[in-house]
């Protein structure tokens, strides 16, 4: 989709949410150039309860699990968190500040909002071989916790809380390596 034509489909949407009074937080890839430069993304991420979706006939919605739901509104594909998992409501609830975007004020998750969504995803994605989303997202986290240094440890202690013994010590261990890489860099500089 033509950048263009892309942000006028997003501004759209989101006139559409605030008509509609329908709740929701902007994650992912849009979400994180509100506090860091580079991120390229070609759809829109938000955290919703899946009421709100009954409220969006304009969002057709192709694929729904427990925690997510893909669609397209337009041309625009729009990949939605469901606030039934309690990580997804909690960053909704606690991890959220305003930020201006497409000449709006959107509900935006916070950086250790966005770090917690990613660190969480991470087990999954490597259990799925999904090596390239691995890598943007170990990136994203990285480019946070460099611009940003944000405490890792409360976000890791919140993290223990929705995710499997296995899963956290993984989850330490990616953090580990990031804050490794983080520090070489800050050597060099």
């Amino acid at each position: 989709m033509d950048s263009d034509i892309l942000i006028e489909t997003v501004a759209r949407f989101f006139s559409l949410l605030r008509e509609r009074q329908i709740e929701y937080v902007l994650v992912g890839g849009i979400a994180l150039l509100q506090y860091v430069e580079g991120r390229n993304t070609e759809d829109i991420d938000l955290i919703m309860a899946v009421s709100a979706l009954e409220r969006l006939p304009e969002l057709h919605v192709k694929t729904r699990d427990a925690d997510f739901a893909r669609g397209k509104f337009s041309d625009l594909k729009v990949d939605v968190l469901l606030t039934s998992n309690p990580l997804f409501d909690e960053v909704r609830k606690r991890y959220t500040a305003m930020q201006r975007f497409v000449e709006q004020d959107i509900p935006c998750a916070t950086v250790e909002g966005l770090i917690l969504l990613k660190l969480y995803a991470l087990p999954s994605l490597y259990r799925q071989a999904n090596f390239t989303r691995v890598g943007l997202y170990e990136n994203d986290v990285a480019t946070l916790l460099h611009a940003h240094n944000p405490a890792i440890e409360p976000l890791l202690a919140e993290l223990s809380l929705y995710l499997s013994d296995s899963d956290m010590t993984q989850v330490k261990q990616i953090a580990s390596e990031i804050r490794q890489r983080i520090s070489r860099f800050e050597e060099r500089t």
